[in-house]
């Protein structure tokens, strides 16, 4: 999460703690509004530093997608 604190930093010249809470807001927006699971892969992916796998996530979110419509 270091990387995206830095970058929101230099973008919008906000404080690192600042930078911190506004990432947290939306990690916890996300896991509220996604399916189960599929949130906590991406906050998994953000506290990585992008480092972690994203295929996970986007392998969970076709299988719940694929279920909704019954494959």
């Amino acid at each position: 999460m270091e990387a995206l604190v830095k970058m929101i930093t230099e973008k919008t010249g906000i404080s690192p703690a600042q930078a911190t809470t506004a990432i947290q807001t939306v990690v916890g927006f996300l896991k509220d509004k996604m399916p189960a699971g599929i949130g906590n892969q991406v906050e998994s992916f953000i506290q990585s530093d992008g480092k972690g796998s994203f295929g996970g996530v986007a392998d969970n979110l076709t299988g719940k997608i694929g279920g909704m419509f019954g494959k």
